[in-house]
């Protein structure tokens, strides 16, 4: 029987490669949940439990863990999800849930690269005029409506999953796929399209660095949107950290 429980709160490549780890090397000794917020209508097999769905708040998480009887948590989520995190931090501290955050690093651009780093979606929306006619934009379905007052401006818009209504822009193209990319796919999507700028979130990690080199290979202009800080508390860069602290804390 399993004597510990570790929530893993995933929805990256690396969340699910801790989940098939742990099943693997630990799964007698240890219970593996990952919750999933459940956006996206597809999602990869993981090794085992899978819970799909918000907590509700706080409050929610501080019932699950409890109810659960969660003994250790990483917040292995995308770098740009600061809700859960923060959801994740208090929710642990008030529960003495030991947490552990697997923060990938963020990519490390040339010096010479041609490339920027903004604040927001907002920023990156001011500055395209200057140089963008043609913009390969993977931020994301949210926060698109930055975008919609850009009308000399042609967009295409890569999605994990199809969008179910028209997107705010006046002039786009979807194209959906799940990561991770391969770098000859990218060099011929960008050669395709025809794209002279590229805006990504900088969120780091190997299943997205493709578009990174593509477009450092094809001279583009690169649009970096910033990570927001990490929350207080322990951190790991890497799937064999995560594991080795889930080693010593059991």
């Amino acid at each position: 029987m399993p004597t510990k429980t570790v929530l893993i709160l995933g929805g990256t490549h690396e969340a699910r490669e801790l989940a098939r780890r742990l099943t693997l090397e630990m799964g007698k000794r240890l219970r593996v949940i990952t919750s999933l917020a459940g956006r996206r209508e597809s999602r990869p097999g993981l090794a085992g439990e899978v819970r799909v769905g918000g907590f509700g708040g706080i409050a929610g998480l501080s019932r699950y863990l409890a109810e659960s009887g969660v003994d250790l948590v990483v917040d292995a989520t995308h770098p740009f999800s600061a809700t859960i995190s923060d959801h994740a931090g208090v929710a642990c501290t008030g529960a003495g849930v030991p947490r552990l955050q697997l923060r990938r690093p963020a990519w490390r651009m040339p010096r010479k690269a041609d490339w920027v780093e903004v604040a927001s979606l907002a920023e990156a929306a001011e500055i395209l005029p200057k140089f963008a006619r043609r913009v390969l934009l993977t931020t994301g379905i949210r926060g698109l409506e930055a975008f919609a007052d850009l009308p000399g401006i042609w967009f295409l818009v890569r999605l994990i999953d199809a969008p179910k209504a028209p997107l705010p822009l006046a002039r786009y193209e979807v194209v959906t796929g799940m990561p991770p990319y391969g770098l000859e796919d990218e060099r011929a999507l960008l050669k395709r399209h025809d794209i002279d700028t590229l805006v990504a979130k900088r969120s780091g990690g190997q299943a997205t660095a493709a578009k990174i080199t593509a477009a450092l290979e094809a001279k583009l202009k690169i649009v970096l949107i910033r990570r927001p800080p990490p929350e207080p508390g322990p951190q790991a860069e890497t799937v064999d950290a995560c594991v080795a602290w889930i080693k010593n804390q059991i």
